[in-house]
């Protein structure tokens, strides 16, 4: 018996419609198909794979919310400081994190469905300034920037790119000469894999495909999750 029987093809047809009719109007007249072919089986993704990633994390927030609180992000955009005011979000997100409180301030896993195909992530967006000042402290610990660099090595080797360097120079505090410098630039920290097919999507094997990618990109979240463990950062 599979977990999941991978996303229907309503989905990917409701996604690409909104891509092209992102109004209010057209969203409402169509709400009940979204309640059915989007949220339902988005709903039961995240739970069928917060399962599968609590074999990685134990301590992993599986919260089937859908009021933006949860796992499973809004439909409706934020327009307030955007270009941009179509209402309604084109993809899927969600996210399963590790630690009590909102989402964001905490590693995770986290994955989007577009009309084009899904994308998924390990690690955080953002530092806010508690996990910046934490982050810069672990980076200068001798055993855990060493684990970070450990960490980095095992995923890039794997094939999944780091991102999150945000400043030109080491900052203020930190000796300029550094041996772990350049992780002193960083203001964020994830890896990522895009482009998973929507053949992918819609198959049975969908859940293994993505928990192989997340496991593969885990030492990430675990080396955050210590960060936080040792010098908090929420």
């Amino acid at each position: 018996m599979t977990d999941f029987p991978g996303f229907p093809a309503a989905t990917r047809a409701f996604l690409l419609d909104l891509r092209e009719n992102n109004t209010r109007d057209w969203f409402a007249a169509n709400k009940s198909r979204y309640e059915h072919v989007v949220k339902a089986p988005a709903l039961a993704w995240v739970s069928a794979m917060g399962a599968r990633l609590q074999s990685l994390d134990p301590d992993l927030v599986v919260d089937l919310r859908a009021n933006g609180s949860g796992a499973l992000m809004r439909a409706a955009r934020d327009t307030r400081f955007s270009k941009d005011k179509s209402p309604y979000k084109t993809n899927i997100a969600m996210m399963w994190w590790h630690g009590s409180g909102k989402k964001m301030q905490h590693p995770g896993f986290g994955m989007q469905i577009t009309p084009d195909g899904a994308d998924l992530m390990t690690g955080m967006f953002h530092f806010a300034k508690p996990m910046l000042t934490a982050y810069r402290r672990a980076v200068a610990d001798d055993e855990l920037g060493a684990a970070l660099q450990e960490a980095a090595t095992a995923v890039e080797a794997a094939g999944y790119p780091l991102s999150g360097q945000h400043y030109k120079t080491v900052p203020r505090g930190f000796d300029k000469a550094h041996p772990r410098g350049e992780w002193l630039k960083f203001n964020a920290l994830r890896c990522s894999i895009m482009g998973i097919g929507w053949d992918d999507v819609m198959s049975p094997a969908f859940i293994d495909i993505c928990t192989d990618h997340f496991r593969r990109m885990a030492p990430i979240l675990h080396w955050l999750a210590r960060v936080q463990a040792r010098y908090g950062g929420v």
